[in-house]
């Protein structure tokens, strides 16, 4: 059984072989994501280029994530590299501190605006929520707080507000500088990190393609803000990644998996993708399986319905790049096979389509989900199309067959859609269904005899303009 929901595999150290890159796409690699959190732009040109001699050399298409840092708010630098704080002890945050000043008594932080946004008896979370501070009061740019849980603080460890409200802008010059790289680069999605509003998404949609970027646009969920403008933020977007880190030290642990659940279905909704991620294997960084509570991770948010899970340092720098992808895909097609991730729906039945190609595409799914199909088969120039069968739940293979190798590797984060490389050179029906059966037949996609439902638009090279659908039996013959 082949597995629906697709991986996103963050590269790195671990990653920086062409042997590993080729297993981890054998063992189920859909996209690789580059934190421009770490590494310079000439590191990553690098090992974008090695991802993309390693796809070419296995056939593969592999698409490409730029996950732009954003304004993760951080401590500065300590004189000893970290300091132990106990329960009780006062300890003050200064943005007017020097780099690395920090001590015993207090540290710097690189947002300078960070004393604005505080007030006495605000919560502040240290190093993913580990340690808690209480402000005592706002003296200039110095923060007075209180110790509530200590522990040991080192350099560089980022800082949230307990229930939001920082007011960092979400683009930081070093993310207009990654933006072009990304355009230069041609990546296929750019993840915007730390989104409060739609108008995040706009402004980074138009530096994109300023830069002369087509690629499409992320927001990442991981503000407690970006909850109060939700559906604006999932219009605005082309995908919605769930970044469960920062989100769940902000609003609390004990909400986030109801939340998670709700921007599942939401995005799929409104026709968009969604991404699950965070320390969803996150002890195969050090372990060679994973523990029983990640594979439940892993497999509600499959069964939920999301379209990619993705992993972080899990494989970017750790031991098993390569078997935590295995892991991960096992556990997709395991939760696959489960009743809620299969099967008939009534998405929007009652809904009015606004496009010709939409209703072809609901047109199909509603069609395969009550027929005996064995694939689906959509000629495409963007992948659109394929993008609305998928929102449809169901088991049945979709093929976007598409002369274009950006399209490919876009459509590798659509839930059940697997690009096939197709050029369109017969006017001619029947040999033109030749063509795609010996297609299909070839790569050993369906057999003879099989049923498949056929989509394509009355004029090639024009995006958007699908316009019929078919149901036909393979034949090997002329």
């Amino acid at each position: 059984m082949r597995k629906r929901t697709k991986i996103v595999a963050t590269l790195g150290p671990s990653t920086d072989d062409p042997q590993t890159l080729g297993e981890m796409m054998d063992a189920g690699l859909d996209l690789a994501r580059f934190n421009f959190s770490h590494g310079n732009q000439e590191q990553q040109k690098e090992r974008l280029s090695l991802l993309r001699q390693v796809a070419t050399k296995n056939s593969r298409f592999i698409g490409v994530i730029g996950d732009l840092q954003g304004p993760k708010i951080r401590i500065r630098c300590f004189e000893n590299s970290s300091v132990k704080l106990d329960a009780g002890d006062s300890f003050f945050i200064d943005a007017a501190l020097a780099e690395c000043a920090g001590n015993q008594e207090g540290v710097g932080v690189a947002y300078e605006n960070l004393h604005d946004d505080v007030e006495t008896d605000d919560i502040l979370l240290l190093n993913d929520g580990q340690m808690t501070l209480k402000v005592d009061s706002v003296d200039g740019t110095r923060i007075n707080t209180t110790v509530i849980i200590g522990g040991v603080l080192s350099d560089h460890k980022g800082i949230n507000r307990e229930g939001g409200g920082l007011s960092a802008p979400a683009l930081t010059d070093k993310d207009r500088s990654d933006i072009k790289f990304a355009a230069d680069q041609g990546m296929d999605y750019l993840a915007v990190s730390f989104v409060r509003s739609a108008a995040d998404i706009h402004e980074a949609r138009k530096l994109l393609e300023e830069a002369g970027g087509s690629g499409k646009i992320i927001a990442k969920i991981e503000r407690t803000e970006a909850l109060d403008c939700i559906k604006e933020i999932i219009d605005a977007s082309d995908a919605i990644m769930v970044a469960r880190g920062d989100l769940g030290v902000e609003m609390g642990y004990a909400e986030l998996t109801g939340m998670q659940k709700s921007i599942i279905r939401r995005t799929r909704r409104n026709n968009k993708v969604v991404i699950t991620a965070t320390q969803m294997m996150e002890s195969m960084i050090n372990n060679p399986i994973p523990t029983r509570a990640e594979v439940s991770d892993v497999a509600n948010a499959v069964m939920d319905g999301t379209d990619a899970v993705m992993l972080s340092a899990e494989t970017a720098v750790g031991k098993y790049p390569v078997a935590v992808i295995s892991a991960m895909s096992d556990v997709c097609i395991g939760a696959e096979k489960h009743s809620l991730s299969r099967g008939r729906t009534t998405h929007r039945m009652d809904d009015r389509f606004h496009e010709v190609d939409e209703a072809i595409a609901m047109a199909v799914m509603y069609t395969a989900n009550h027929l005996r199909v064995k694939a689906i088969i959509a000629l495409t120039e963007s992948g659109t199309t394929t993008l609305w069968m998928s929102r449809i739940r169901s088991d049945i293979p979709i093929y976007a067959f598409t002369p274009h190798d950006t399209t490919s590797r876009r459509v590798t984060l659509y839930r059940g859609v697997y690009p096939v490389s197709f050029k369109i050179e017969r006017s001619d029906q029947k040999l033109l269904f030749r063509d795609i059966f010996s297609t299909l037949l070839s790569n050993q996609l369906v057999e003879e005899g099989d049923r498949v439902i056929f989509t394509k638009g009355d004029l090639s090279g024009v995006a958007g303009g699908t316009n019929s659908m078919q149901i036909v039996e393979v034949s090997a013959s002329d």
